[in-house]
């Protein structure tokens, strides 16, 4: 599914125009990156949580050339599914 197509199932969802669905669906995900951002958890309940990690540096090898590098640490986002979700696609 496509950011397009989920705009429509939120417009014809709720009853809203294909706008104010976009403009919801858009405040909702750079309200989930900004508190991401600030290092906080995002939690839907039934859905799942939204969280930041912290990778470690780590030794990887450039596949071009066969070289060690050094990859280096840095957070990344993390999606844990919850309950309700695990159990909807099984």
């Amino acid at each position: 599914m496509t950011k397009a197509e989920l705009i429509d199932k939120i417009a014809s969802g709720a009853g809203l125009s294909k706008a104010d669905a976009g403009k919801a669906l858009d405040t909702t995900l750079n309200s989930i990156k900004s508190a991401l951002k600030k290092g906080q958890k995002v939690t839907l309940v039934g859905f799942g949580t939204f969280s930041v990690t912290k990778r470690k540096s780590r030794k990887g090898r450039n596949p071009r050339t066969g070289d060690i590098i050094t990859i280096p640490a840095a957070k990344v986002p993390k999606f844990t599914s919850g309950k309700a979700l695990k159990d909807a696609v099984r």
